[in-house]
Formats: C-alpha cells, structure tokens, sequence
C-alpha cells in the first residue's frame, strides 16, 4: 500500500534540516522511539489519533511520544502537496509548549509555505 502523505524535513536555506538534527542528538532509545512515531504518521496520515499527534495552533501540530519519563515533541504540518513537513524537534519537560518553540515552528512554517509558492 503506498501512503498518500509523505513525511519531509523542513531545510532551512543552507541545507541543514533541524529535526533530522536533532533526531541524531537524541540518545539511540529516544531516537527509535521518535523514528517509530514519524512511520506512524507516514502510515495514518491526517487520521493519526491522539495522543500521537495533537493540534498546537492553526495548522501547526505536535507529534507525541515519551521514552521513559522523557517527552519528545515534533512541531510540524500538512502542506498544499500533501507532505508533512518536521519543522521542529525538542524534548519537552513541562506540560506546556515553550512559546518560542511554537515561534521557531511557526517562521520556519511560513518560509516552507513561501518556497513552494515561488516555484508555482
């Protein structure tokens, strides 16, 4: 069965991409665990229920997952060519999303919505 949502990492203009990153930061249990929760979403698509993934703000969504007691969290969006896009990736120590981490998520957000505007 072929998925009909891709998953990308969002690239910022030097070409590095920040969630693959920080995905290579992450000590190799917690790194399995948020490589399995982004299959899920390949997988399910906009259906992915809660609590793998939940609404932050408008079209900005988080990807859920825990290692242990620790929280791992992927910002990130459906765009026009039906791709997700990984804007964002942090470990997470309180209930609440920092709101610079929804700013970052945001910005990088409206230059990805941007760059596929200019080559239409």
């Amino acid at each position: 069965m072929v998925a009909a949502w891709q998953v990308d990492f969002y690239e910022e203009k030097d070409g590095s991409a920040p969630v693959e990153d920080f995905l290579e930061s992450l000590p190799k249990g917690q790194k399995a665990k948020a490589l399995a929760v982004i299959r899920k979403l390949e997988e399910e698509g906009p259906s992915l229920p809660f609590p793998f993934s939940s609404q932050v703000k408008g079209p900005l969504r988080e990807l859920r997952t825990r290692f242990g007691k620790t929280r791992l969290r992927i910002l990130y969006f459906g765009d026009a060519r039906r791709t997700f896009v990984l804007l964002h990736g942090l470990v997470k120590s309180t209930w609440k999303l920092d709101e610079s981490d929804v700013r970052t998520a945001e910005r990088r957000m409206a230059n990805h919505i941007e760059r596929l505007r200019r080559r239409d």
